[in-house]
């Protein structure tokens, strides 16, 4: 199966996962790579900056309308909604928070999923809360892949946790065998 895209959804304890996942990536990765972090909403700067010091692909915010490149990673704006449209460009939106998120990893992922259907590959992190878990239903719904790490490996296991209640997911793995599945790809 050829698939089209990566979505990674994560609140407390995921960033040193997404950092050794970026990582890990080759420069010439076959696909985008969608980030749903939550983070501080009054901090516009230094996340990507952050996540780029050790990322393998380059990073950034999208604007508005951006079309989805392979090979990149796009991390949703603060206090920003990030919504992937059936023409693979991004759209971004201040509505309200959803499961008290902005932006929420349930809205990303069920865009996503509803975007690339089968050809999607959907992965939770370690989080404080359950966004994300509705989200990682609906890819699995539509046939991608659903990915929960491993909650004995989460800093905090409460959206983890959340996700393998509601979805029946394909895998639960450690960071290390999320990093392994994605080099095969």
């Amino acid at each position: 199966m050829q698939y089209k895209a990566i979505i990674i959804g994560g609140s407390a304890g995921s960033f040193q996962v997404v950092t050794k996942i970026l990582n890990s990536l080759s420069k010439d990765f076959p696909m985008p790579v969608l980030l749903c972090l939550h983070r501080l909403k009054h901090v516009r700067s230094g996340f990507v900056e952050a996540l780029s010091i050790k990322s393998n692909i380059p990073i950034e915010e999208p604007y508005d309308k951006d079309i989805l490149k392979s090979g990149k990673a796009y991390l949703a704006p603060a206090n920003y909604h990030m919504f992937v449209e059936l023409s693979n460009r991004i759209a971004l939106s201040t509505e309200d928070p959803l499961n008290h998120s902005r932006p929420s990893i349930d809205l990303s992922f069920i865009t996503a999923a509803n975007a690339y259907r089968d050809k999607l590959i959907g992965i939770i992190l370690s989080g404080a809360n359950r966004d994300g878990a509705f989200g990682l239903k609906k890819v699995h719904d539509n046939g991608g892949v659903a990915i929960v790490q491993d909650p004995a490996e989460c800093e905090v296991k409460a959206m983890t946790q959340s996700a393998l209640q509601l979805t029946p997911v394909d895998y639960v793995y450690t960071t290390d065998q999320i990093i392994s599945f994605l080099l095969k790809l």
